[in-house]
């Protein structure tokens, strides 16, 4: 194992385990108020390992509305994993196959935009690096959601301490990661118009989804810049 990665690995996880913590107690007091265990709260953390789509689920758990109905609205929210796993796609496939699998059961956003950044600057993105970030990053989503579980009747409202707008905020940041690409300011502006319509004549979480084709097909109508800034493999 190269030194070096694991460092780097455990100061990206770090950085973000500190940020998402909150996000973490929150969906476990939310998880409790509709009516999971604390253990089935950590659970549900451990093997769905998806924030913004736990808490779409949990919502949608606690309003007793079909199975299906929750399964589609998971999905609508996640769509985006199928983007960033084709953009990835080629720095996995340096992986063993035990490690792509693994590895992509722990893309969330922040590791993708982590993944992205550092390709993208020639840094390692090999899989010690990987897998130490991952680590911490589910380590600690489990670890605070059964903590939100546990003493999450103690928070109250989350409204009441502006804890639920912990989650835009944080896809904000990471969106903003990106500004200096080409073509942002386009597909932003085209997503943000998209999903605020779809919202309003659609509803939640279908916005996600039309948000994001909207920006798809906006990027795809964009010329190419000089060098383009994908995810390429590695030599």
């Amino acid at each position: 194992m190269n030194r070096s990665d694991i460092l780097a690995g455990i100061r990206s996880g770090l950085v973000v385990a500190v940020s998402a913590a909150p996000f973490a107690v929150l969906f476990g007091a939310i998880a409790v108020e509709n009516g999971l265990t604390v253990f089935e709260a950590g659970l549900m953390s451990a093997t769905v390992f998806a924030g913004a789509s736990q808490l779409v689920g949990i919502e949608l758990f606690g309003s007793h509305v079909p199975g299906w109905l929750i399964v589609l609205s998971v999905l609508a929210v996640n769509f985006r994993h199928i983007l960033y796993s084709a953009a990835v796609a080629p720095i996995f496939g340096r992986y063993s196959l035990p490690q792509r699998l693994l590895a992509f059961f722990l893309l969330t956003d922040p590791q993708y935009a982590d993944l992205a950044r550092r390709h993208e600057a020639g840094l390692s993105t090999s899989p010690t690096w990987y897998f130490t970030f991952g680590a911490i990053m589910f380590a600690q989503w489990v670890g605070f959601s059964i903590l939100g579980a546990w003493f999450g009747g103690l928070l109250g409202d989350p409204q009441t301490f502006a804890i639920d707008v912990l989650l835009p905020i944080y896809f904000l940041g990471l969106v903003v990661g990106f500004r200096k690409r080409s073509g942002f300011y386009p597909v932003v502006v085209a997503s943000m118009v998209g999903s605020m319509l779809a919202y309003y004549f659609v509803g939640s979480p279908w916005h996600v989804s039309i948000g994001a084709a909207v920006g798809i097909l906006v990027a795809t109508l964009l010329p190419l810049p000089a060098a383009p800034a994908v995810l390429a493999e590695e030599h």
